[in-house]
């Protein structure tokens, strides 16, 4: 009896506990120690507690009251408030909270696919310098966790939490956000944060509101199905076209050893790196391909740090260095920089194991990056023959395939998850860096990108918000004669926001990379970004924030000659010679290469091979050769075209 009698006293003081936790003030994870909060505006700060409950806000020696409602929320509005910090913020209900180092100053929301979120860390080489120096509090970086969510918008971000920028934390800092937020304190000195909400790979549909998509029928007839969770589950279970179970290949790399010193190598065959295999004799090979090789290190790399570059590996890999694993990455993009642990390397023969998985096209090594085993200031090159052999090979007639949609890239999913949580936190303006995965459909992009702007201001509730976003820059294989580019057709359709007012457009065309979508030079990026930043929402009068942009085209005989916008104190050269990628085209459409001239503020335009010119290009490429028109203030002109369809 007392055993009994003591169990339910003990549930009830449980009972007694979670009701007391539920009933306590909660705040969402933005709110949060070491924040950033919008200067000179009115300022909402949020939270959960018990209906009825009473919560106090105290903040630089003003405390605001205010009662939570019955569906358990409360807020408070802060006045507004002049740059500066740090302050401490009180908070109280049934339970007591203090959040510490919170400054006033100017917060962007960051947001896009994969070159928003590239970190420092990504680029540490190229960064070397601003990486080990970094030391200012007053830029932090709040990384919102990824999560999507097709059903319907959350009340807050999965996690994340604010760090500043120095030395330890720059890493995590995506670069393009990093350089921007470096540029506009350097020259304002308030604080700045930096909501980073981004996630790589995804399409501009995952980040726009259901009610934003109703002007798309198809896009929202997605969004909506995908609210229907038996679809949702039905879609997640693997589905099988036959009745027969299928056994799934193993890759024999693996339960061989192929990376084991132990393991004998028989039938192995010759290949180089770096290189594709299907360009080596492998043809069509989808699935798993090891590479090893010893090299020789000599004992005096052994005494400092060591590092490998693999340079880019499609699609994926597993780096071994005598047996022990030192690397892996999932996917493609990064290049490859790993750490060589303490006592992995040994002097005389290494064995370097490499698996490569690739699942689509071609699979192996990209050119042009580098290959290299840095210790120090020494280096040993690793390009040349390695040994190759086939761990597994995918059959397209395996009779199996996963069944499930990749959530993060469904319309509305990452608004749901990762802005609708968001919009009660002031913002001084947008960044957007985003593009790759709508490629293929540029004249719908060119309605999206407007009606996303729309939408994230009306919920922001801040109608002429600053909204500054990234061209695509170059990228692919280059080609030297004129042709039709798909890449080019989507820059002009990210362009076309221009048309919504105060939008920006950062031109990114002269940094691109033909064998990387993710260029290293973010730092470029940022600083342009900026510019475009202290014009549209510094107002800074008489800027220059903006390459050449294409004003008209006047036809005189058989020259064109080219106005332009943004020329700042007047049209040259990045390297001193003639205008290049200008093309020209008479009712044919048929483009040649037209010889360029700069007159002034323009550029006069012919070709002997076109006597009745009537259209311009310039730069319509997926990766010009040489987009070399700039302003003197050395930023590149936009590329365009005259030709509309």
């Amino acid at each position: 009896m007392k055993k009994s009698v003591q169990r339910i006293l003990t549930l009830a003081l449980l009972g007694l506990a979670v009701n007391a936790s539920e009933a306590s003030v909660r705040l969402p994870k933005l709110i949060s120690n070491g924040m950033v909060l919008q200067r000179n505006t009115k300022v909402k700060v949020w939270g959960w507690a018990n209906p009825s409950e009473k919560v106090t806000v105290t903040i630089n020696k003003k405390t605001f009251r205010t009662v939570t409602g019955k569906d358990s929320t409360w807020s408070i509005v802060l006045p507004a408030t002049k740059a500066g910090g740090p302050y401490t913020m009180n908070i109280d209900g049934d339970n007591h909270i203090v959040l510490s180092d919170i400054l006033f100053g100017d917060v962007w929301l960051c947001s896009g696919q994969s070159n928003m979120v590239h970190q420092m860390d990504l680029h540490s080489v190229r960064y070397a310098k601003e990486i080990a120096k970094a030391n200012n509090t007053f830029i932090r970086h709040f990384w919102v966790s990824n999560v999507a969510d097709m059903q319907s918008p959350r009340k807050d971000v999965p996690g994340g939490t604010w760090k500043k920028a120095v030395k330890g934390d720059i890493g995590e800092f995506s670069a393009v956000a990093y350089f921007f937020a470096d540029a506009i304190y350097q020259k304002y000195h308030v604080p700045i944060g930096l909501i980073n909400s981004s996630w790589g790979g995804t399409p501009i549909e995952a980040w726009m509101s259901e009610e934003s998509l109703k002007q798309f029928p198809a896009i929202a007839d997605v969004a909506k199905r995908n609210q229907d969770t038996a679809y949702i589950n039905r879609m997640s279970r693997p589905m099988r076209n036959t009745t027969t179970p299928v056994s799934r290949p193993q890759d024999r790399g693996m339960t061989e050893k192929w990376f084991d010193p132990a393991y004998q190598p028989k039938a192995w065959r010759r290949i180089a790196i770096p290189g594709y295999w299907e360009d080596q004799g492998v043809r069509n090979l989808d699935g798993v391909v090891w590479y090893r090789r010893e090299i020789n290190i000599p004992q005096s790399m052994l005494s400092k740090p060591a590092k490998v570059f693999m340079g880019r590996i499609v699609d994926a890999d597993v780096m071994y260095i005598n047996g022990k694993q030192v690397g892996n990455t999932t996917y493609m993009y990064p290049q490859r920089r790993y750490n060589i642990p303490d006592g992995v390397l040994k002097p005389g023969k290494n064995l370097f194991v490499i698996r490569v998985t690739n699942n689509f096209g071609k699979g192996g090594f990209v050119p042009d990056k580098p290959y290299q085993l840095i210790a120090g200031n020494d280096t040993l090159d690793l390009t040349g023959y390695w040994q190759y052999k086939v761990g597994l090979v995918n059959n397209p007639k395996g009779g199996f395939f996963a069944g499930g949609i990749a959530a993060q890239n469904q319309p509305t999913a990452l608004y749901n998850s990762m802005i609708a949580p968001v919009l009660n936190y002031a913002v001084k303006g947008f960044l957007w860096y985003q593009g790759e995965s709508n490629t293929g459909k540029p004249a719908e992009y060119a309605q999206l990108q407007p009606a996303m702007i729309k939408d994230w201001r009306q919920k922001w509730q801040e109608p002429d918000a600053p909204f500054i976003f990234v061209q695509l820059p170059g990228f692919m294989d280059m080609n030297y004669l004129p042709s039709e580019s798909g890449w080019a057709a989507f820059r002009e359709a990210q362009a076309a926001s221009l048309s919504v007012p105060n939008t920006a457009m950062a031109v990114a065309i002269d940094l691109g990379e033909w064998n990387d979508i993710h260029p290293d030079a973010k730092k470029d990026v940022g600083q342009r970004v900026a510019l475009a930043a202290e014009k549209l929402a510094y107002h800074e009068k008489g800027l220059v924030a903006s390459g050449p942009m294409f004003k008209s085209a006047e036809v005189e005989g058989d020259k064109i000659i080219v106005a332009f916008d943004a020329v700042g104190s007047g049209l040259t050269t990045k390297d001193g010679e003639e205008p290049q990628e200008f093309a020209i085209a008479g009712a044919d459409k048929v483009f040649v290469w037209a010889k360029a001239k700069i007159e002034g503020d323009k550029v006069v335009l012919r070709s002997d091979e076109v006597q009745k010119p009537l259209y311009v290009r310039y730069a319509w490429a997926d990766n010009p050769v040489n987009p070399n028109l700039v302003n003197k203030e050395g930023l590149p002109a936009a590329p365009f075209r005259t030709d509309k369809p």
